[in-house]
């Protein structure tokens, strides 16, 4: 590994542009092709196949309806009459009924007859039911409660809802134009003395990507990286190459809207997220090498930018090359095993079977192969264009010490600190990660629907309106499709009627009615609307009590059925991500130890770097219950229970993460050891080395994750929160308390082997080992520079091109 990207390295420094064209022609052409095929992001979910499910599907082929429920371009609009009036009253009535012919005008709905002023269609309703549901015997009161639960207009008279349909066979379809046209439209009748709010499928957020996160995670990240470098210039490659990575894998990820249609509006702005992340990450890690390597070969004990742009200038490209072949058979393996983990955790998450959660899991892993391929490959090649350039232009202040000097660094004198007493650090962060996990256990979990859209939108206003006027249970209805072919024709309607009646003595359950049936009677819709909310947890112990009546009904009656809608989908969805999850971890972490112990031929260092890994998750769901979902210090506006996906999402990315900082910051203490230092001595001089180098790298992912706060999309925010957050316990008290001091507790056991695997397992060389010779002719080659020996030069230089 170390020799093949030594080659790749040495290759791409002094073959400058293929490498850069190519990344170059790769990007152009996916813009091309996104910006002319391309299709909008899916703002709803592609659904696996689960009992909610495959109900909807058998319920749509038995009524000859199609689509799916969640895919259908429909959408509702509330409309409400100021205080103290109704919307009955004339001109009230009249402006409802302008506002219906607007929307008619505009030419972006279907079934336009359909939109009806909701007072003549409660009107309308209320005397065509009541004469068929009397005709079926049922009992007045229970007639009156039927119509309550299905009439448009509240018992108060002041609040209506209009169903539309927009004219387009999916929501991805809806035109931009025909939707600015309805909602234009809204908004105005809005501003006036009605309030007009909208809300469901068609109106979901389209999740549309600004810049703004990306720019200000940008921001911060060039701040840490002048501060690291000290130059303009080196710190604008990571930047540079980040760009690039992103550039090509978000515009893959619209390309793929070509395809499939399980591109969630969430799928761009996670891989944005991530491959922002690891894209600077990745590449402050081979410039940061390089650096180091120039300055071991030229003797340089100083980092002050200047003179180090100076002693470069003295350099020819072939030490250069030289330089840059062996960083990345050095820091370039890190990056390869780093991203490996990274996409292993990401790609697992494929197992789930939930279409829209693994293909934001896909591309957000291609992202991070892609940064990793531009960081290999784009980032020498540029260097190599910058040539001794690459350190110029100063950045004025404090130097920052580094590494290779002698002088102890900041790293080192904290290393030395744990060193002194291990078992108090070790037991410190473990009790204080300990303390953050508390609040974990109040976890509450539940899908996006517009009742957690951002407050003050159009969607969450109608979600509040309609529970107000109509009871909580309206935005949460559940639709029974009940299939009696297999009985009697005369046995039917009692086994209707027998499964309305336990449905209706169900605790939670507001109203079931039968709403439609087959033209032979053969299978019906049930309508259930519950007493509680959509996110509301004993909505799904409604839930859970109705399904339990299915052996029963089909023991005794001989038909079945079974209960969909999007709040039961959206349950399904929830119960099959928390059966997974334990087999989702299991399967990521058998994976990371075997990779971990095959880069660090060790079965202690990936068992403590799984543990701490676990330690800094429950602290970040402790912190995130905290904030997001309880209210802590009130800084969210409105704690809503986090989303079902987040928990295995935030494992999935953050387990990555930290494998990376367990690569990057480990790799270093075990070359010292391989090199013959003593197990303590090697941790600290590889903490001393690496942590600098970690430090930016974290202090760069945190703000990236976190200027993902300013997302409208709740989940983003909260994902952006978590994540920051994850990285700076993981970073900062595992990786650089707890991961040192277990190292010096287990001191030469860390690194213990059984003989037996030892020799069965393949030897990855991440240390770079197989480069002692190139570095030695890296020395060499500069000796015979400086006292004149250009045969040596030449000779060294014409080995360096075989290698």
């Amino acid at each position: 590994m170390s020799m093949f990207l030594y080659r790749l390295g040495s290759w791409s420094y002094r073959r400058i542009w293929p490498f850069l064209a190519f990344w170059l022609i790769v990007l152009i052409a996916l813009g091309g092709l996104a910006g002319a095929f391309a299709k909008t992001p899916n703002p709803s979910f592609a659904m696996p196949e689960m009992d909610s499910t495959i109900t909807q599907d058998k319920m749509a082929e038995r009524f000859g309806t199609e689509g799916d429920v969640m895919e259908a371009p429909e959408g509702s609009i509330v409309v409400q009459a100021p205080a103290g009036e109704k919307l009955s009253d004339p001109e009230i009535s009249a402006e409802v009924d302008q506002m219906i012919t607007a929307l008619q005008d505009t030419g972006a709905l279907k079934e336009q007859d359909a939109i009806v002023n909701p007072v003549l269609a409660a009107a309308g309703m209320q005397q065509q039911m009541t004469e068929q549901m009397a005709a079926q015997g049922i009992p007045q009161d229970r007639i009156t409660q039927n119509l309550e639960q299905l009439s448009p207009l509240s018992s108060d008279g002041r609040t209506g809802t209009l169903s539309i349909v927009f004219d387009a066979p999916s929501v991805m379809e809806i035109t931009d134009e025909d939707m600015a046209s309805v909602t234009d439209i809204l908004k105005d009748y809005d501003a006036s003395d009605l309030t007009v709010k909208y809300q469901g499928n068609a109106f979901a957020s389209t999740g549309e990507m600004n810049m703004t996160s990306e720019l200000i995670g940008l921001a911060v990240a060039a701040i840490v990286l002048l501060i690291t470098f000290g130059s303009f210039i080196a710190a604008g490659m990571p930047l540079i190459s980040a760009v690039i990575g992103v550039g090509v894998g978000l515009l893959g990820v619209q390309l793929a809207t070509v395809f499939t249609d399980s591109v969630s509006s969430m799928t761009p702005m996670l891989a944005s997220m991530i491959g922002l992340a690891v894209g600077i990450d990745y590449a402050l890690f081979i410039v940061a090498r390089f650096r180091n390597e120039l300055i071991t070969s030229s003797g340089l004990n100083d980092l002050d930018p200047k003179e180090l742009a100076a002693q470069l200038r003295g350099m020819d490209k072939a030490t250069r090359a030289h330089a840059m072949g062996i960083a990345l058979g050095t820091a370039g393996s890190s990056v390869v095993f780093a991203g490996t983990t990274v996409v292993i955790a990401l790609a697992a998450l494929t197992i789930i079977g939930i279409p829209f959660l693994g293909t934001m899991a896909i591309a957000a892993a291609a992202t991070v192969i892609i940064a990793v391929l531009v960081a290999l490959t784009f980032i020498p090649a540029l260097l190599g264009l910058l040539g001794t350039k690459i350190f110029a232009a100063r950045v004025p202040g404090p130097k920052v010490p580094d590494p290779e000097d002698e002088s102890p660094t900041k790293g080192l004198q904290w290393v030395r600190r744990v060193r002194a007493h291990p078992s108090v650090h070790l037991i410190s962060g473990v009790v204080l990660l300990g303390i953050l996990a508390i609040p974990a256990a109040n976890l509450a979990l539940a899908m996006p629907t517009d009742g957690t859209a951002k407050p003050g939108t159009p969607q969450r206003d109608a979600y509040e309106l309609t529970a107000e006027a109509f009871g909580e249970g309206k935005n949460a209805p559940m639709v029974a499709f009940v299939d009696a072919a297999s009985i009697a024709e005369q046995d039917r309607l009692p086994a209707f009627q027998e499964l309305l009646e336990d449905f209706n003595s169900t605790d939670g359950v507001d109203n079931a009615q039968i709403i439609a049936t087959t033209d032979n009677g053969d299978a019906a819709q049930m309508l259930i609307t519950p007493t509680t909310g959509a996110t509301d947890e004993k909505t799904t112990e409604t839930l859970e009590q109705l399904r339990s009546f299915q052996a029963d009904f089909e023991s005794s009656t001989g038909a079945s059925f079974g209960i969909t809608g999007i709040t039961p989908i959206f349950d399904d969805i929830s119960e099959r991500l928390s059966n997974v999850l334990i087999p989702y971890i299991a399967i990521v972490l058998g994976l990371a130890f075997i990779v971990l112990m095959l880069v660090f031929r060790s079965l202690w260092v990936p068992l403590i770097a799984a543990l701490g890994f676990a330690l800094s998750m429950a602290a970040t769901f402790g912190i995130t219950v905290a904030i997001f979902q309880e209210g802590l210090f009130g800084l969210v506006d409105d704690p809503q229970p986090l989303l079902s996906f987040l928990p295995i999402m935030l494992i999935g990315l953050t387990f990555g993460l930290a494998m990376d900082y367990q690569v990057f910051l480990v790799t270093r203490m075990r070359e010292g050891f391989v090199h013959g230092k003593t197990a303590g001595n090697a941790t600290s001089n590889g903490f001393k080395h690496g942590a600098r180098v970690v430090t930016a790298a974290a202090l760069i992912m945190i703000s990236v994750f976190a200027a993902f706060m300013l997302m409208d999309e709740p989940f983003i925010k909260t994902m952006g929160f978590a994540l920051a957050a994850g990285v700076l316990i993981d970073a900062f008290v595992v990786r650089m308390m707890i991961i040192p001091a277990t190292m010096f507790l287990l001191d030469s056991k860390a690194w213990w082997l059984p003989k037996w695997l030892d020799k069965i397992l393949p030897n990855l060389d991440i240390e770079g080992e197989a480069l002692t010779a190139q570095r030695e002719s890296l020395q060499q080659l500069q000796r015979d520079k400086v006292e004149g020996n250009n045969n040596a030069v030449l000779a060294v230089d014409g080995a360096v091109k075989e290698a």
